[in-house]
């Protein structure tokens, strides 16, 4: 597993061309999950997590359910919710 220097997550790389896993960690501050927007479209499938959310920008946040998939514009503001326990997701990029 690779360390994203300061940043609240961790990435296994290379899963295939254009996707790989990213965990959060459970004793990852709240502060530390920003607003921010990607440069690529992307996919997200939850493979495990419990509590966590999803919240775009002007909107609720949305619970994020294992095994469903999510998809997130480029350059659209998002961020994550903490929940309990470690959230681990697969992000495909377009």
């Amino acid at each position: 597993m690779e360390t994203s220097i300061g940043k609240p997550y961790s990435d296994q790389l290379n899963l295939f061309d254009n996707s790989f896993v990213r965990t959060f960690d459970d004793k990852v501050d709240n502060d530390e999950l920003v607003w921010h927007r990607d440069r690529k479209s992307r996919t997200i499938k939850v493979l495990n997590g419990n509590d966590w959310k999803l919240q775009y920008d002007n909107q609720l946040p949305i619970d994020l359910i294992n095994g469903k998939k999510y998809f997130i514009a480029k350059e659209t503001f998002h961020r994550i919710h903490k929940g309990k326990g470690k959230l681990e997701l697969e992000i495909i990029e377009e």
